[in-house]
């Protein structure tokens, strides 16, 4: 009779601790991509608290930091005295030729003068897209993607980068933030979590970069599987090819929350889902796998605001740390 409990985690801020990698990644982006900019000297270093990044982080509707790092770029841009834009069609060009003409002095003074300007800014401007922002963050790497460029320029740094891409770096030169990143568990909870039970993990970022912690951390073996960003791209390709269906299958869509109750269907009893953004509660809620979702507040700057918001995206436990995981796995 089966009786173990599959248990599936997010890796960002429930295993990994990125708020010295990720987090910080998407506040140097910014930062670099205003950096061309006349009075760019004025702005302050950092940009914004990583609690108000968490904020834009927690309003949901956003795949990964690089979406992440598109909508606070455009946030700040709202904010900028702005010339006519270069209609060059050369992505390049027109971000050069746009952004040196761009005043940042008013961005500097309400930065400086706002406690939590990204929050200010979104309860104002909302998630409206701004069009010269969005044209820099089309295609990939090497093919115009200047945002996501600069993202990854950062968080790889210059040799994994160049290795990764084989592209010469245009904003970034030393080491990569990855090598930021922290375990948050401890090994020995997930030795006995998987020696009583399945664990695994679906995460939004691309495959070698969950390889990496992984590794590095050397918590590969607790996991019977892993599934990352190009699961999710690997199906929405196959049904745009035979069905001609155009989907986004990344969180909050259970695309990989279902594909590995499927896998391990017949061998648990029981599902939950750990994460810690209202997207996962989402994923978990739509999931045909009958999971639980449990909310992880462990890492996030204001744990009492992300409690209310995973709560309301539909979270069924809201727990601290992974003692409280045990617990709560062994009575249900």
């Amino acid at each position: 009779m089966k009786s173990k409990k599959l248990i599936v985690f997010d890796m960002d801020g429930v295993l990994i601790d990125v708020s010295g990698s990720y987090r910080e990644t998407v506040r140097q982006t910014a930062g670099l991509f205003f950096k061309p900019a006349p009075s760019a000297e004025k702005l302050p270093d950092p940009l914004f608290p990583l609690e108000d990044l968490a904020t834009v982080k927690q309003s949901g509707g956003l795949n990964n930091d690089w979406d992440l790092s598109c909508r606070v770029i455009s946030l700040l841009f709202n904010v900028i005295e702005k010339p006519p834009l270069n209609e060059d069609k050369d992505p390049w060009n027109r971000y050069r030729e746009t952004i040196r003409r761009c005043h940042v002095a008013a961005l500097a003074e309400y930065l400086n003068s706002t406690p939590m300007p990204l929050s200010a800014l979104l309860h104002k401007a909302g998630k409206a897209r701004n069009a010269f922002i969005e044209g820099l963050y089309s295609g990939d790497v090497g093919s115009g993607n200047i945002i996501k460029q600069i993202f990854q320029e950062v968080y790889l740094g210059k040799d994994l980068f160049e290795a990764t891409y084989g592209l010469a770096p245009q904003f970034y030169f030393d080491e990569g933030y990855n090598h930021r990143e922290q375990l948050l568990v401890d090994r020995h909870m997930l030795a006995e979590l998987t020696g009583n039970h399945i664990l695994a993990i679906a995460t939004g970022r691309p495959r070698a970069e969950a390889d990496y912690p992984l590794d590095y951390f050397g918590i590969r073996k607790y996991f019977t599987m892993v599934m990352a960003l190009e699961d999710c791209l690997e199906e929405e390709a196959r049904l745009l090819k035979t069905e001609s269906k155009k989907v986004s299958l990344s969180k909050p869509d259970p695309f990989m929350l279902d594909a590995i109750a499927e896998r391990c269907k017949h061998l648990f009893t029981e599902s939950y889902y750990i994460g810690d953004m209202p997207d996962d509660m989402i994923a978990a809620g739509k999931s045909a796998g009958g999971y639980r979702a449990v909310g992880m507040i462990l890492s996030a700057p204001d744990q009492a605001g992300l409690k209310k918001e995973l709560e309301r995206a539909g979270a069924d436990f809201i727990i601290e740390d992974f003692q409280q995981l045990k617990d709560l796995v062994q009575r249900s």
